[in-house]
């Protein structure tokens, strides 16, 4: 009922940046909080950052300063800043977001379907 389609993902040096977007399309009456969450090889995912339909936002400390989430609610997209990337910043990010779609009964977590940063010299 609601697809999230990532791009953005790419081979970049230490100290570089990169943009993620992700748009959400299908029957949603609603998008409650969007987020980006990360899995690096042999890990756990994890939430990396996570902006409200207000924009009130949320970041994992290991992000704080370098990376910024902002949302267009107009065109029901979320992005990603990336700025002074890390070798351990290398992941698949997975965007996420929770949605009535279908019914105003109850909301559902909705994600996409990963896209590759790699960040090495």
């Amino acid at each position: 009922q609601v697809q999230l389609v990532e791009s953005g993902g790419d081979l970049v040096q230490p100290g570089g940046s990169l943009r993620l977007s992700c748009s959400a399309s299908g029957s949603m009456f609603k998008i409650n909080a969007m987020g980006w969450y990360r899995q690096a090889l042999g890990k756990q995912r994890e939430l990396v950052a996570s902006i409200t339909s207000g924009g009130s936002t949320n970041y994992a400390d290991s992000v704080k300063g370098r990376f910024a989430i902002s949302r267009d609610n107009a065109k029901n997209t979320v992005y990603l800043q990336m700025n002074s990337l890390k070798p351990e910043d290398t992941a698949v990010y997975y965007c996420n977001c929770n949605a009535f779609a279908g019914s105003w009964l109850e909301s559902y977590d909705y994600w996409g379907q990963g896209t590759q940063v790699t960040v090495s010299s």
